[in-house]
């Protein structure tokens, strides 16, 4: 897809020398994964707060169930 957007000049460049983009295009779309994997483990983190994974056995005694 082709977008024209205005975006400050410096933060394009910070863009570009944090992730090592060739071009402010590659730039653009490491910054954008980047940014969408951030919002995906904090939707997930909220979900597991409301949510919280339930185990049937302690550490201990999976411990045990593994050397057995």
């Amino acid at each position: 897809m082709k977008v024209t957007a205005m975006i400050p000049d410096e933060l394009v460049k910070e863009t570009q020398t944090i992730s090592h983009a060739k071009n402010i295009t590659e730039a653009m779309i490491v910054a954008l994964k980047a940014y969408i994997a951030i919002e995906k483990l904090k939707a997930m983190g909220e979900s597991i707060n409301k949510n919280p994974l339930k185990f049937k056995h302690t550490a201990k005694e999976i411990r045990e169930i593994n050397r057995s």
